[in-house]
């Protein structure tokens, strides 16, 4: 059984291309019964993301199931197959399954390390194995993927550093504060880069958010999403007063916010404290600002800073992640690999005693009446004989079950000894396997 997988990623193809290989939700059963009807298909699986397309799955025989994912995007996407070569990659067996387990880690992602994607593997193998299009293999290998994914966040801690401009104001405000619940924010502006910093915000248990914007109405739209209220952009000085975080991202050639107006402001705060994230380039707040006692001012670059350290841990954390991935790899493609040679054994083994059995009868024939001492002497030395010139290619596929080729030599030793393994039936004018004798052994 060789599992490969065929994709397209936001590094390997633009936008317009990942779009027409992308798969809905709706119209994912539909494809995958399609897929699935290939008759060099025995299971697959489709992951479709907004910045990745993959297929994976698992055939007898490799150049059938490619040709027949080329075929499948081809008639899905109405691009040619050639096209799609370009812009696709193919992972086969050990590469294949490597893939798969940095993908559910977090490490083939845009954002290194992002927690998504495990959610969308989850999810893509449960769709799959609610229609019906996986089999044993594939089942096993994305219940495992899944598992590593877990166990790469849980030991290395690799999604714990945030490296995004908005989630990097959530732990400078952690800093300024500690404790975030119950705090107050003011938003100057309604772009995107202001929502998502305020989502972040009250998913940590900031509330009472105001938004102003020159725009009423997109502050109101804003305000209704986060349950706040929106205020006139002339009011704005009136509504710094009661804010702990104020966050600015506005579109303004000059200052929206001056040194003089937040010196008055602090004057009337008690000697309460205030943070103020400038997103905004040019900045909105005058910079000196931030020397005022009890202010702490943080701009794009502060934030950028934050993004680059945590992304640094990441890096460190992918390190450990990588060795992790390696260890579950191996233990996985020992189990592929005894999954194919047990019944190849016994194949072999049948055939073997179906030799013996014939000849001995034909040599018994030939030998006419003799002493049962004598058929007795003649049966061990054909048992003795087969027994022996089996003895080592057993004993070496066993020990080589144990290696990441196991299932490559299993097919190899089918394809010797033409075997007839039920369900395992290889074609050995199409075997390709680059299998590295192993020598000493």
């Amino acid at each position: 059984m060789l599992v490969f997988a065929v994709g397209v990623n936001h590094r390997t193809a633009p936008v317009e291309v990942r779009e027409k290989l992308s798969f809905s939700e709706l119209s994912l059963e539909e494809w995958l019964k399609k897929l699935s009807s290939y008759p060099a298909i025995e299971g697959c699986v489709i992951i479709s993301t907004c910045n990745r397309t993959e297929i994976y799955a698992a055939s007898r025989e490799f150049d059938d199931g490619l040709g027949a994912i080329w075929d499948f995007l081809s008639g899905k996407s109405g691009v040619d197959i050639s096209e799609i070569k370009n812009c696709t990659y193919v992972h086969s067996l050990y590469d294949a399954i490597r893939h798969l387990f940095r993908v559910t880690s977090g490490l083939d992602s845009m954002v290194l390390g992002e927690t998504q994607i495990l959610g969308q593997v989850r999810s893509a193998y449960q769709a799959a194995c609610n229609y019906g299009s996986t089999n044993k293999v594939l089942n096993t290998l994305f219940q495992q993927a899944i598992t590593v994914g877990k166990r790469v966040r849980t030991e290395t801690g690799i999604d714990k550093n945030s490296v995004s401009i908005s989630y990097a104001a959530v732990e400078l405000a952690r800093q300024t504060f500690g404790d975030l619940r119950g705090r107050s924010v003011l938003v100057i502006g309604a772009g995107k880069m202001s929502e998502l910093t305020a989502l972040h915000l009250v998913s940590n248990g900031v509330s009472g958010i105001i938004v102003s914007n020159r725009s009423h109405e997109k502050a109101e739209r804003m305000a209704r999403k986060f349950g706040g209220k929106a205020v006139r952009f002339d009011q704005l000085s009136s509504c710094m007063a009661g804010a702990d975080i104020i966050i600015s991202c506005t579109s303004a050639s000059h200052y929206v916010v001056r040194r003089n107006e937040v010196l008055d402001l602090m004057k009337n705060r008690g000697g309460n404290k205030i943070m103020i994230i400038d997103i905004a380039v040019p900045r909105d707040i005058e910079p000196s600002a931030g020397d005022i006692e009890g202010v702490t001012l943080f701009d794009v670059d502060d934030l950028k800073n934050v993004v680059d350290q945590n992304l640094s841990e990441r890096k460190k954390a992918a390190v450990e992640a990588e060795s992790i991935i390696e260890e579950d790899l191996d233990e996985f493609m020992k189990w592929l690999g005894t999954q194919f040679v047990v019944p190849t054994i016994a194949s072999l083994k049948k055939l073997g005693d179906q030799i013996k059995q014939r000849e001995l009868a034909r040599a018994l024939n030939r030998l006419g009446e003799i002493s049962p001492h004598d058929r007795k002497v003649v049966g061990s030395l054909a048992n003795s004989i087969v027994n022996q010139l089996l003895h080592i290619p057993v004993t070496r596929i066993k020990e080589y079950a144990l290696s990441p080729e196991g299932h490559l030599y299993t097919e190899v030793l089918q394809n010797l000894f033409d075997l007839d393994v039920p369900g395992q039936q290889i074609k050995s004018k199409k075997i390709k396997t680059g299998i590295k004798l192993v020598k000493g052994r």
